[in-house]
Order: structure tokens, then sequence, then C-alpha cells
């Protein structure tokens, strides 16, 4: 099972590759169990402070494995949808929404095919850079089913109402430039990969308990009342104020070198 996702860790950045590449990283239940004992190991790592989330081969993730369902679809379908963590996923749904609670910063670096469950995995992730040719769909509808990896939570908070309806509804497949466009992606690039390592060692270099306060406030912050959102700012910013990271932070720039954080 571990062959299927691949995680190595230098210099605080961790490097999440799916590694199925003979099969366009296609998700079968081997790979959906990997993906998210991955999210588990990382979530309990305090060493990592950034993880970039990539693909081995021609495609990011091209979604799932009909081949591998086929043969025994019901027990598929009872494994992936009938058990729940704490959070309220199941499954199929944990391995795209751990990488939005995941505590650090994710970068996905997406290139080639990344349909339906592929696209959704990426969704999860902070930020997305594409390569500008990189096919992206939503494309359960062409299937006769409707997107349950977590969709429902992730792609709203991207784009418009009509263009999130509009991708669903039609499972239309959409080039890296005009995902950008639409706010399905951060940036197109002709070496998302090497992007992606870029931005993540540069957030590894920050103050590790301000990058991880900045991604609680911007997890919880749209679903709290202004109010709520407001003191939770307050609250983050107190634990903050004063201490070993955050002295060692302005002493830095006051010296002008690299700040280090234990």
């Amino acid at each position: 099972m571990s062959d299927r996702v691949l995680v190595s860790v230098d210099g605080h950045v961790a490097h999440v590759r799916l590694n199925r590449p003979d099969k366009r990283n296609g998700l079968d239940l081997a790979m959906f169990e990997a993906i998210a004992a991955v999210g588990d190991r990382l979530r309990d790592d305090a060493t990592v402070r950034a993880v970039v989330l990539s693909g081995e081969g021609r495609a990011f993730c091209a979604g799932l494995d009909w081949s591998a369902f086929m043969a025994s679809p019901m027990d598929a379908a009872a494994t992936l949808l009938d058990h729940r963590d704490a959070h309220g996923a199941n499954l199929a749904q944990r391995v795209c929404r751990q990488w939005v609670e995941l505590p650090v910063p994710v970068i996905a670096a997406v290139h080639g095919a990344t349909l339906g469950g592929g696209l959704q995995i990426a969704l999860g992730a902070d930020v997305r850079y594409v390569h500008p040719h990189a096919q992206l769909s939503v494309m359960e509808v062409r299937y006769g089913l409707v997107p349950d990896m977590g969709l429902s939570t992730l792609l709203p908070r991207l784009v418009r109402d009509d263009v999130a309806r509009e991708l669903a509804f039609t499972g239309r497949v959409i080039q890296g430039d005009e995902a950008v466009r639409v706010g399905l992606a951060t940036r197109a690039c002709e070496d998302p990969l090497a992007e992606a390592f870029e931005t993540a060692r540069s957030i590894a270099a920050k103050a590790p308990s301000a990058v991880r306060a900045i991604k609680r406030l911007l997890n919880a912050a749209p679903q709290l009342r202004t109010p709520e959102a407001l003191a939770l700012e307050s609250d983050l910013q107190r634990a903050l104020l004063g201490s070993a990271e955050q002295m060692e932070a302005v002493q830095a720039a006051f010296e002008k070198r690299e700040p280090v954080f234990a």
C-alpha cells in the first residue's frame, strides 16, 4: 500500500507524490487508504512547515480507477462512503479535506490530467500551481454521479456560484490558463513543481507558529460572524506576541538576516 504515495521531507518541506504513473495516478482503494494515512502522518509531524503535493508521471491524478472498482463496486462503495471520521468525512472525502485540515500550508503542483477525484484532491490544497496545458474537470456527471469527495465544501470557496455550477453540470475539461481565470488555480507556470517548492521553502523560512495561525484564521473566519472572526484574530495574535519565534522574526528583520526558528 505504501508505494501508492511517496513522502520525503527536506528542510521542513514535505513532498507528497501520488505514485501510480502507469495509471495516471488513478485512485483505487489502496490509493485512497495510502493518501489518508499520509495525511494522518503529516498532521502529527511538528517538524513539517509546508507540504508540496504532486503526481508522478504524465498526470497529477486522472480520477477514479474504474477498472479497479468495477470488480466489486458495492464493497468498494461501502468502504469509501460508509465510515466517517470525527469531522464527518468518509474515506473518499477525507483524502481531499485532509489538506484543508492540515495545520500547515499545502501547495499542489498540477500537470496533465487532473480529473474528477484528482481535481477534488487538488482543491483541498491552499495554493494550486498549474501547467498551462493541464486538463482539469469536475467530471463525475459524465458517469451519472455527483462529485462526492468534498467538492461541495471546496469549490464554492474558489469560484463564483455560476462557474461552479457550469463546471459541475457539464463536466467540461478546461486547461490551466482558464483554470486560473475562473479561480480554480492560483497561477499557471511551465514548471509547477519547481514553483511549488520555491513557495514552500519561502513559507518554511517564516515563523512556524504564525503560519499555522494564519491558516487557522483563514480557514475559520468565513464561517464566523464578524465579531467572532475579529475575536479569533485577536486571540491568535495575543498568543504570538512576545513569543520566542516572534521576537526572533523581529530581531532578524532588524539585523537583515534570515531568522532561525527552533
